[in-house]
């Protein structure tokens, strides 16, 4: 052993490959329509290279949730037709939607990342609630 470190994927992990993922979440009314059951949510999600290797984000995974319980599971290339490369320090930011039948729900899911050095890594999106705001009469 020539002054080599033991291997521990925790440390690597967390040091080297960090994606920070935060959410912020609206309604949209004026493309939801509850009499039929539709309500359309923006969410505006912001990637932040927390590691120090860039990396690019290669698919994404969502698990969708309605009030009701009905799962929809996507999986996909990239974000908004883009597959981001973000530099340490960097971040990437996009706005999407999800369209449910319920006035209330939850997405969550990852992103998998390949890092410069060959190193693929999922980023966890923390599950996050889609809900229609409250209305005081």
């Amino acid at each position: 052993m020539h002054g080599d470190k033991p291997y521990n994927p925790d440390m690597t992990e967390k040091s080297s490959y960090t994606i920070d993922v935060q959410v912020e979440t609206r309604f949209v009314p004026d493309q939801s329509k509850p009499g039929d059951n539709r309500y359309v949510f923006a969410y505006t999600i912001t990637l932040r290279n927390a590691g120090d290797v860039p990396a690019r984000l290669l698919t994404r995974h969502w698990m969708i949730t309605d009030a009701n319980g009905k799962v929809d599971e996507v999986r996909g290339d990239g974000v908004v037709g883009e597959q981001p490369w973000i530099r340490p320090g960097d971040a990437f930011e996009y706005t999407s939607g999800a369209v449910l039948e319920t006035s209330v729900g939850t997405m969550g899911g990852s992103y998998q990342m390949l890092a410069d050095d060959g190193t693929e890594f999922d980023a966890p999106i923390p599950t996050f609630t889609l809900s229609i705001p409250r209305t005081l009469h």
